[in-house]
């Protein structure tokens, strides 16, 4: 036999061994898939775990079948099928090629059945088939499923994954799911203290399950080792819920802040008790509302500047509202306290029977702009982009009133009036008007906070009624018409309210709060930034 001759053998037996590799691979599969018909539950998880082994992808349409109640054993001879409803009857699909091969009536074939052992492990074993997709994204979600539903079948598969895996993300998930796998293995000790230090690295609460199930069945120097990694996570987590409160509390801060800040400005020019500020809230969410539909309905395309276009509308229309009530009302009831807290009561009530006359007692639906939709992780935290927009709008609001009264000839007109009102006008300031567009000015803000708590919270007749108390307490806390005293009241007054919820709920909590409060005016009744002012000299 020449050299050629031998090599041309040689190449032949080489094609038709490895030629008929996935043949028998196929066959194999196909094998196991019919023998899920007359299998039990234990027998099932075994075949799926075996399917997994394949590593042959056309199982996949298989697997998702069973999971969702698709997969059927004919009577006649045992085959499995995946089924599709055609008309009175079954349409039979062959598990393996896909191709569809007759129908049968529902009659002639048995359902396989399924609980949620054989779920974890439809999961587990789908993930591994998927570990060596090209498609990142595929890989990246197999490697999230076996992590969820780890089973120590999947190792060698991940293993196998991790060896060709580039892509660091992939990776990462990769090793915690080995990690996780190992722990319920019967891999080395070495193994698998090198893998509680991988789970620990994840955190969470996950991570003590995981651990925690580990431990039952460790020896002792295995449950030394899980037992140190659980208190460090459990001092992770701590620490956590600790900035978690305090990140809470800044954005509940922000919002007393935006409510508050008008009434800081008229409370403190003027003296006046506005029972009514809640209401300006409500009109500038309502304000938000109406500039929403007029969108929606004529300009869709500028949705996302639709919070844009309400602050001006918010801020005119409520401080045109306020413009009236003071010239109309308030300005005949200077010096009288209790008649001007009495009269805007009633105007806050006909404000809010008005809005249920023309938009009905009902929320109304405040979209949110793409920008200020959806959230992104901070550590072990997940932080909603709407209310870090809102922190920071309330925060440009608060600079942007610092700049006007101390910048503008009307805010030192304030000033001045706040000081001492007779020595103001006896100097040409027309304090009645300093009042009347103080008024207007705190009422606009007040309906610019409404169009940010439209966000946040339900919009409805009652908006203004949550955080008219709230407010009274951030400006009387932080000090009567003192803009830095009302942020620092109002993120103060946030952050405690957070830290007490989780020890004693948020009804004993506000309870509390304001406890803390009435014995803190008692020995500080300027509140934490004195100003002097026409309601202290009084």
């Amino acid at each position: 036999m020449t050299l050629s001759n031998l090599l041309k053998l040689l190449f032949l037996w080489l094609v038709l061994a490895f030629g008929t590799l996935p043949a028998h691979a196929a066959d194999d599969a196909a094998t196991l898939i019919n023998a899920l018909g007359n299998a039990s539950f234990p027998e099932a998880e075994k075949i799926i775990g075996d399917l997994g082994k394949t590593g042959d992808p056309k199982v996949v349409p298989a697997l998702e079948a069973l999971g969702e109640g698709d997969l059927y054993a004919r009577k006649s001879d045992g085959n499995v099928f995946i089924t599709k409803a055609a008309g009175s009857k079954l349409s039979l699909i062959d598990p393996m090629s896909g191709e569809v091969v007759g129908e049968e009536s529902k009659g002639a074939l048995t359902k396989i059945k399924v609980n949620n052992n054989l779920r974890r492990a439809i999961r587990s074993a789908q993930g591994g088939l998927t570990l060596m997709s090209p498609d990142r994204a595929v890989r990246l979600q197999a490697a999230a499923s076996v992590l969820k539903s780890p089973s120590a079948d999947n190792l060698e598969l991940l293993e196998s994954a991790l060896a060709e895996e580039k892509d660091g993300e992939v990776r990462s998930l990769l090793e915690q799911a080995r990690a996780v796998s190992i722990m319920g293995s019967d891999r080395p000790l070495a193994d698998k203290q090198a893998a509680i230090a991988v789970i620990e690295g994840i955190g969470g609460r996950d991570a003590i399950g995981i651990l925690m199930a580990a431990s039952a069945n460790a020896d002792d120097a295995l449950k030394a080792d899980i037992d140190t990694a659980i208190r460090t996570i459990e001092d992770k987590l701590a620490l956590w819920d600790g900035v978690q409160n305090v990140i809470y509390g800044v954005s509940l801060g922000s919002v007393l802040l935006l409510a508050a800040i008008g009434l800081a400005i008229t409370f403190g020019v003027m003296g006046i008790i506005n029972m009514a500020h809640g209401e300006m809230v409500m009109l500038g969410a309502y304000s938000t509302f109406v500039v929403q539909e007029v969108i929606r309905n004529n300009y869709p395309g500028l949705f996302d500047w639709s919070l844009a276009i309400a602050l001006p509308v918010a801020f005119i229309v409520t401080g045109a509202v306020g413009l009236v009530i003071e010239r109309g009302v308030i300005r005949f009831l200077y010096g009288r306290p209790l008649e001007t807290m009495l009269a805007t009561w009633g105007i806050s009530l006909i404000l809010q029977q008005a809005i249920r006359s023309i938009f009905g007692p009902t929320n109304q639906e405040v979209g949110s702009p793409s920008w200020m939709s959806g959230s992104f992780a901070l550590g072990d935290l997940t932080v909603t982009w709407n209310r870090l927009w809102i922190t920071v709008f309330s925060l440009t609001i608060f600079l942007g009133l610092l700049v006007l009264m101390k910048r503008s000839a009307f805010g030192l007109q304030m000033r001045a009036v706040t000081q001492n009102r007779r020595m103001a006008s006896s100097m040409g300031i027309r304090t009645p008007w300093v009042d009347a567009f103080t008024f207007a000015l705190g009422s606009g803000i007040a309906g610019i906070a409404g169009v940010a708590l439209s966000q946040i919270d339900n919009v409805s007749p009652n908006l203004g009624q949550s955080y008219i108390i709230d407010s009274f307490m951030v400006v009387v806390f932080g000090g009567v018409g003192n803009l830095w005293g009302t942020l620092v009241g109002a993120l103060s007054l946030g952050i405690l309210n957070k830290l007490l919820e989780p020890s004693v709920g948020a009804v004993l909590g506000k309870i509390l709060v304001l406890v803390l409060i009435i014995l803190f005016i008692q020995k500080r009744p300027r509140g934490l930034f004195a100003l002097k002012g026409r309601a202290i000299e009084a």
